[in-house]
């Protein structure tokens, strides 16, 4: 019925930019079913997204699914809290990881593998003016150099 594999249906490519990406964690995700019908459509937004564990529970903040189209009015809230599956160890080290400051957790990609929806979460520590300038200068410097090398072998 789906193609086996994994099929990429949204990256968060602000995180890189705003965070400093460590550990990164694969989670299952509680959805309904037009929510899974609006991912396989590509209906996903990430920006404002983040993680937070509730009650020893993980739940996923501020992700968008579209509500779908062809739903009737059991069709899903958009913004609704997500549950997340994780284990328990992986959960403890997340809220251990999290215990300092300027330290939380954001998804920075939701795919869909063997058919399930899952999204990898990353342990982020907020970046300074400094840091995102200098990333900046540094992806701005490789992009020149690879300019440079495409315009001599042609």
């Amino acid at each position: 019925m789906y193609q086996k594999g994994i099929k990429t249906v949204n990256t968060n490519r602000k995180a890189s930019h705003e965070y400093h990406l460590s550990e990164r964690f694969e989670a299952g995700m509680v959805l309904t079913g037009t929510e899974i019908k609006s991912i396989r459509l590509n209906r996903v937004d990430l920006k404002r997204a983040y993680a937070r564990v509730q009650n020893g529970e993980m739940w996923l903040y501020d992700a968008h699914i579209s509500p779908y189209e062809q739903g009737n009015r059991e069709n899903h809230e958009p913004e609704r809290p997500r549950k997340l599956l994780l284990h328990k160890r992986e959960i403890s080290k997340l809220v251990r990881e999290t215990q300092e400051s300027g330290v939380t957790i954001i998804p920075t990609r939701l795919y869909l593998k063997d058919g399930r929806a899952k999204v990898e979460l990353a342990i982020a520590r907020g970046k300074k003016l400094y840091d995102k300038r200098q990333s900046l200068a540094e992806k701005d410097s490789k992009r020149q150099l690879e300019r440079a090398l495409r315009e001599k072998y042609r």
